[in-house]
């Protein structure tokens, strides 16, 4: 029996429609939609220096390049474990990595707005992936995800859309801090970063929409070398920040792997526990979120809405978010990109496993992720923000019981700078506007525990206690 046969066996390919060629080219074509990350994960985690007291993970010793290094291999490494586990366990066409949106939250909230050392964000991250691993082993993650507000299910995506975009803007000059308007438009025409950045901006545009298999990376990668190219020939002043400057790549992750353990001296274990219970939130709700997102996209969902046999996947993200706070780095996530492979064909564990041996392939590439500067990644963030904001759609903007925990779900996420805010104005405006339709007989016991929950959640956010225990 040849390999090609082994495979098909074992994932069941044929059963499911597919063959081993298709299943191969939708894995290639799912990894270099999201290859992105390797080098936006790395840049996200380590410096925002666009937003004032946001350092991100500084390790004392070593660049703030060799640190991006690190955590470009610690990103290639829990993607590839995470999506293993999803090829094997689940037999699913969905790959994963650490998320957007959900590394913002690690960096912008957690270290931060908050303060908390990125060792304890880690170790919170870590406990929220033993927690997850528990809950879906007995069923109750599924369970809790199937009283997810239907409105607050759809808007997720478009929300953490809308956060990303902004993040990335920001980044780019394009948006800028206002003292009388909060933020406005950046003086483009008189600063090389945002020249440059929206040339690369509009240049992904085009190739993601002629779909191009690797839109993302070519442009982020063609911005970069733009900016290379001014600075080197004189035509922009090397101080204008176009060019980044260079460091040697270290493979060496010790610094980070094991870092999570330490973290957990540095809180009470009051605070620790509310940081734990915030990651809870963001994490599953994202994580359903994605997964109804991709699982829609492919027409994996029942007539319900919901995705069969949903436990599977989710073990293997508690299984990746676990593993990779372990290493280093935030919440791995299953990515809506694997759409894309579906879109090729793609309908078992076999795509996630090309998706999983790329990643490791990428390891060759960890220097790019020194190189790129962080105008230039973050055009990932406004590009995937946009696509995201495509779920829209799938919302009955037609029955108010509807429009308005979608629509503050959607509006919350970005004018908080928090995808948690966002979900907890969805679900507790839910039950509320329901009742006061008159469709109270439409909302679960389920779903008015999760609002007291999340009205809880608010209190803590917005109280102080947070700031007031780290």
């Amino acid at each position: 029996m040849g390999l090609s046969e082994t495979l098909a066996n074992y994932f069941d390919v044929h059963k499911h429609g597919s063959t081993v060629r298709t299943e191969i080219l939708a894995g290639i074509t799912t990894f270099l939609t999201m290859s992105y990350i390797v080098v936006v994960n790395p840049s996200l985690l380590t410096d925002q220096p666009y937003i004032e007291g946001v350092d991100g993970i500084a390790i004392a010793g070593y660049t703030p390049g060799e640190v991006q290094s690190m955590l470009a291999v610690v990103t290639i490494l829990a993607a590839a474990i995470a999506t293993t586990v999803m090829a094997f366990y689940a037999n699913r066409p969905f790959a994963q990595a650490p998320g957007l949106g959900l590394n913002a939250f690690f960096a912008f909230t957690v270290v931060g707005a908050l303060g908390v050392p990125w060792q304890t964000a880690l170790a919170a991250v870590f406990v929220e992936g033993i927690i997850f691993i528990a809950l879906t082993a007995v069923g109750a993650r599924e369970a809790i995800i199937k009283v997810f507000p239907e409105p607050v299910k759809m808007a997720v995506g478009t929300g953490i859309g809308l956060f990303l975009a902004i993040i990335g803007l920001q980044a780019m000059g394009i948006v800028v801090n206002d003292n009388s308007t909060l933020i406005t438009m950046g003086d483009l025409a008189s600063n090389p970063v945002a020249i440059v950045s929206i040339v690369g901006l509009f240049l992904t545009f085009a190739l993601y929409a002629a779909n191009v298999p690797g839109s993302i990376i070519i442009g982020i990668v063609g911005t970069s070398l733009l900016g290379w190219g001014l600075t080197v020939s004189g035509l922009v002043s090397s101080e204008a920040g176009l060019v980044v400057g260079t460091s040697a790549a270290t493979y060496d992750i010790t610094p980070l792997a094991g870092a999570f353990i330490s973290g957990f001296g540095n809180v009470e274990a009051f605070s620790f526990a509310l940081i734990v219970i915030t990651f809870f939130f963001v994490d599953f709700f994202d994580t359903a979120g994605t997964l109804v997102g991709v699982g829609q996209a492919g027409g994996f969902l029942d007539d319900n809405g919901d995705l069969p046999d949903i436990d599977k996947p989710l073990m293997a993200d508690a299984v990746g978010t676990t593993a990779g706070a372990m290493l280093g780095t935030s919440t791995v996530t299953t990515y809506i990109e694997s759409a894309t492979g579906v879109e090729e064909g793609g309908r078992t564990g076999l795509t996630a496993l090309v998706v999983a041996l790329l990643f490791l392939g990428s390891l060759a590439i960890v220097p790019l992720a020194t190189a790129i500067p962080q105008y230039a990644s973050h055009i990932a963030l406004v590009v995937i923000g946009v696509v995201m904001l495509r779920n829209v759609v799938d919302i009955a903007w037609d029955d108010i019981t509807f429009t308005i925990p979608a629509g503050m779900t959607i509006l919350v996420m970005p004018f908080t700078y928090s995808i948690a805010y966002g979900i907890a104005a969805g679900i507790v405006s839910y039950p509320l506007v329901k009742v006061a339709a008159g469709e109270y007989d439409e909302v679960s016991v389920g779903q008015w525990t999760l609002a007291a929950a999340f009205v809880l959640y608010f209190v803590i956010r917005t109280s102080g206690m947070l700031q007031a225990q780290v």
